[in-house]
This record gives C-alpha cells, sequence and structure tokens, in this order.
C-alpha cells in the first residue's frame, strides 16, 4: 500500500482511540458501562445495533458468494436480517427496554435466572460465551484476510493489530464508545462504499452499469436461491436472525436496552431494520460485479480486496480499508461489552461470593479486566481459525445453527404466550438443539439445509411443546413477563428531543 493508504488506516485507528478515552468520563456506574445509563437517543442506538451485526465477513466470506453465486448473498445474508429486526421493533425492543428501566437489568442474561432459574442462565452463559469466543475469532481472522491481501502483513499481526485497538476503546469507554465509534465508523464506511461503487460504475460503463451489469452476469447470478442456499435455507435463516439479531446476539439486545424509553428502542430497531434491507445493496453492488471486471481469480473470497487494489488510487485505498476495519470493530467491541456484562453480572456472582458485593468501582475494575481477557482469547483462537473450517464454516456452520438452542429460551421467555414455559422447558430445548446439530453435522454430514434448520427447530419444537404438555407456571414468571409486556404510565411525556412520546 502507499504511504497515504497507512496514513488513512491510522488515522482511522487514533480516532477510534480518542472516542474511547474521551467516552471513558461518561462511564461511573457498571450501569453506564453496559447500558450507557438508558440515555443513548434512538438514532445512535439503530447505527450502533446496525453497525454492531456484520463485520469484514461481509467483504470476504460473502463478497466469495457474491462472486460465485451472485445475489443469493444478499437475501438469506442481508435481507433476512432487515425481516427480522423489523419483526423485533414490535415484538422485542420494547420488552429489553423495560427489563432495564423496570428491573433494573443490566445484562441479557440477568432476567434468566428469575424467570428460569439459575442453572438455565449458567448454561445459556456458558454456552453462549463460547460460541461468541468462535464467532469474533472469524470476524478478526476476516479482517486479518483483507490485511493480508491489501497489504502482504501476516496474519497473526494483522489479527494483534486490529484487536489491540479495539481493546483499547472498548475496555476503557464501555457501551458510550462502542456506540459513539460505531457512529463514527458508520460515516467512514459510507464514504468508501460510495467511492468503491462509484469506481466500479465508471468501469462499467457509467451509471447504466446499475441496470446493464445483471444481462451480462451469468443467469444463475441473479436467483435469490440456489442448490445450496435453498429456499428452506432463506426461510430459516430469517427465523434464525430474527432470534438472534433481537437479543440472541446478546450485545444487540443492549441497544434496545440503552434507549431512553420504549418508543426510542423501537425507532431504533426501525432505523437499524431499514439500514439492513438497503444499504448492503450499495456495499454490494461492486461484489455482483467483481466476476465481469477480475474474472477467473483463485479465491473468489480475495475479490473484494483484489478490486480495491487494482481499482482504486492511494489514499482511496486506505479509507476502503479503513471502511472494512470499522465493520469488525464495531462488531467485536459491542460483543466484548456483552460477555463482560454476562460474565460480571451472570456468572461470576454464582463462581465467587465476593462478587455479589461488588461496589461500582470494583464492579467496573471486573468489567474491563473480563473485557480483556475475552477479546485477548478471541484473538488466540482467531489465528486457529483456518483449522476450524474458515470463515463461512465458523459463521454459516456454527454460528448461525447454534444461535437457535441460546436464543430461543432466552427470547420466547419474555413473551406472554409462552409463560407456561419453564426451566425443564428451556433446558431441555437447549441440550436438544444442540445434541441435533452435532448428529445432523457430524452424524450424517448433511446438507447446509439441514444442518441450519434443524438445531433451531428442534429447540422451538421441545420449548413450545413441554410448555404445553408439562407446564411450569408461577407467581414470578408471571410477574416479570407481565411487568415488561406494557408500560404501567400510559401518559404521554416529553423525550429528550422534545418530541412527545408514550412513557
Amino acid at each position: 500500500m502507499h504511504l497515504l493508504d497507512w496514513i488513512m488506516v491510522s488515522a482511522y485507528f487514533v480516532l477510534m482511540v480518542v472516542i474511547g478515552l474521551w467516552s471513558h468520563s461518561r462511564v461511573n456506574t457498571v450501569s453506564d458501562f453496559f447500558t450507557a445509563g438508558g440515555k443513548m437517543p434512538w438514532w445512535l442506538a439503530g447505527i450502533s445495533h446496525h453497525m454492531s451485526g456484520y463485520s469484514a465477513v461481509l467483504f470476504v466470506a460473502y463478497a466469495g458468494v457474491a462472486y460465485t453465486d451472485g445475489i443469493t448473498v444478499y437475501f438469506w445474508g442481508m435481507a433476512s436480517i432487515g425481516i427480522g429486526v423489523g419483526i423485533g421493533s414490535w415484538l422485542f425492543a420494547a420488552r429489553w427496554n423495560r427489563l432495564r428501566s423496570k428491573l433494573g437489568v443490566a445484562s441479557p442474561l440477568e432476567y434468566l435466572a428469575k424467570r428460569f432459574n439459575v442453572p438455565t442462565q449458567q448454561a445459556l452463559a456458558w454456552s453462549g460465551s463460547l460460541l461468541k469466543i468462535f464467532d469474533i475469532a472469524a470476524k478478526w481472522f476476516a479482517v486479518a484476510t483483507i490485511l493480508n491481501v491489501f497489504a502482504g502483513v501476516p496474519y497473526t499481526w494483522g489479527i494483534v493489530i486490529t484487536g489491540s485497538i479495539t481493546l483499547i476503546y472498548c475496555t476503557v469507554g464501555g457501551l458510550w464508545a462502542d456506540a459513539l465509534t460505531d457512529f463514527g465508523q458508520f460515516v467512514i464506511q459510507a464514504i468508501a462504499a460510495i467511492v468503491m461503487l462509484w469506481v466500479v460504475l465508471d468501469k462499467l460503463g457509467g451509471v447504466s452499469g446499475l441496470w446493464t451489469v445483471w444481462g451480462d452476469l451469468p443467469p444463475a447470478h441473479l436467483n435469490p436461491t440456489t442448490s445450496k442456499f435453498t429456499t428452506v435455507v432463506l426461510l430459516v435463516y430469517v427465523l434464525v436472525k430474527t432470534l438472534e439479531y433481537n437479543g440472541g446476539m446478546w450485545n444487540l439486545a443492549q441497544r434496545y436496552m440503552a434507549a431512553p424509553n420504549t418508543y426510542e428502542a423501537r425507532r431504533g430497531a426501525r432505523l437499524s431494520s431499514i439500514l439492513y434491507l438497503v444499504w448492503p445493496l450499495v456495499m454490494m453492488f461492486p461484489m455482483f460485479a467483481a466476476p465481469l471486471l477480475i474474472p477467473n481469480i483463485s479465491n473468489p473470497n480475495n475479490a473484494y480486496a483484489i478490486m480495491t487494489t487494482t481499482f482504486l488510487p492511494p489514499g482511496l485505498v486506505g479509507l476502503v480499508l479503513a471502511g472494512i476495519f470499522s465493520h469488525t470493530m464495531a462488531m467485536v467491541s459491542s460483543d466484548a461489552n456483552a460477555i463482560s456484562a454476562v460474565i460480571t453480572r451472570d456468572m461470576m456472582p454464582v463462581l465467587w461470593k465476593k462478587a455479589r458485593s461488588f461496589t461500582e468501582s470494583q464492579g467496573l475494575l471486573a468489567a474491563r479486566i473480563s473485557t480483556v481477557i475475552f477479546v485477548v482469547l478471541t484473538m488466540a483462537v482467531a489465528t486457529q481459525a483456518e483449522k476450524l473450517g474458515g470463515v463461512l464454516g465458523i459463521v454459516v456452520l456454527w454460528v448461525a445453527a447454534l444461535m437457535g438452542p441460546i436464543s430461543v429460551p432466552l427470547l420466547l421467555g419474555m413473551l406472554p404466550a409462552f409463560r407456561r414455559s419453564g426451566s425443564r422447558a428451556a433446558l431441555i430445548s437447549w441440550a436438544g438443539g444442540l445434541i441435533a446439530y452435532a448428529i445432523a453435522y457430524y452424524g450424517y454430514n448433511a446438507t447446509l439445509a439441514v444442518t441450519v434448520s434443524t438445531p433451531i427447530l428442534v429447540s422451538l419444537a421441545l420449548f413450545i411443546g413441554l410448555g404445553y404438555l408439562m407446564p411450569e407456571r408461577k407467581a414470578t414468571t408471571d410477574e416479570i413477563i407481565d411487568t415488561i409486556d406494557r408500560d404501567d404510565d400510559v401518559t404521554p411525556r416529553k423525550s429528550q428531543e422534545g418530541t412527545t412520546v408514550p412513557a
């Protein structure tokens, strides 16, 4: 890369650290660190939710699928998320917000101890944390792949550089730092994406390339589904993403919790939903056009990086690279904050009696230490990502398949329709989903559709079925569900922006 490119990338890293250090002054309590004290405006919560939902995997693994299979990757990879978050804006966003405002919850799993029991909470906490280690490791490896193609930086050093910078700002600034850097990253990434789109359109003959390109691509590239990414995969992905992006991915639940009230939590979710449906089309158009511009490349996963280094002048290459960094750093920093919340609020008090009586300063210190340990561990695992199935193997076959069993009790446990499903249903559905995955993937070497769909469908069937066949309804369950199901004060009041909203 040119000196100008390195200056752009270095300036980006410095900006992220400065935002993190500035955010440090806004973090005085554990609530500030994990939920921004419930003071995050809806537009920031929405953009942060969006930016925290995908990473450099988009520019590596998904770009590879776009190169070989076309638009199918948008439908199961992005549109499914937009639909799922739209559903969540109506079904889950307000409930997460009420958990914070009414029950004082600061961790997405904190309410599970009373809703089900402590063993259920711990099972979901430990399994979810372990899964997240591998998920984030895949993200580090993806961004290291980009850095290797752009500048020849060895994979290990790429992981260490991006991981260390992220570690600094997410550790000192908590959720405020995550959200504010998400916003800065969104602006940088938007500029980079528009630059890339403009260059690709110029190569295609101008703006008309937006519609003429489709006639030049192989006909199969225009199909929303393929023999591998079937209609079943698409429908299951909508279900998986509805659960994953509305709380199953714990860091995204925090965005709903951080909003000042339920009205703004819903608005933030709707903004994120719209962004997922529209904005990826801007970023992915160059990926769809790549077979025409750089045909017959040996590794499709490198398509986006090759286009960037081939077509962009010095300085702009660094801008695009910074934009790619932004996605991974946004997701990982928010994941680290969520995992830290789960460790310090849900796991440590069970394992260590002294943790139950931490002061605010001790709680903050524990949160920051757990963040450091978690991020360092993911970086170590990232160095072995190739042996674990590569980026797409981890993200699609591991995370997408295993997220369902963890998400089903967590999300459905908040809804009145499932109040009869207790700890027995939660634990059996969780274990049943994991066993179903192991049988499908390792026992029968099943297709992608079967591997992804079986765990979540088994978990749903067990959780719902056991609730009806062996109900465990109790007073504490009814109290929690009824509390988060409604806003007690129906009198309109003023939001922070001066707009009249429901309480």
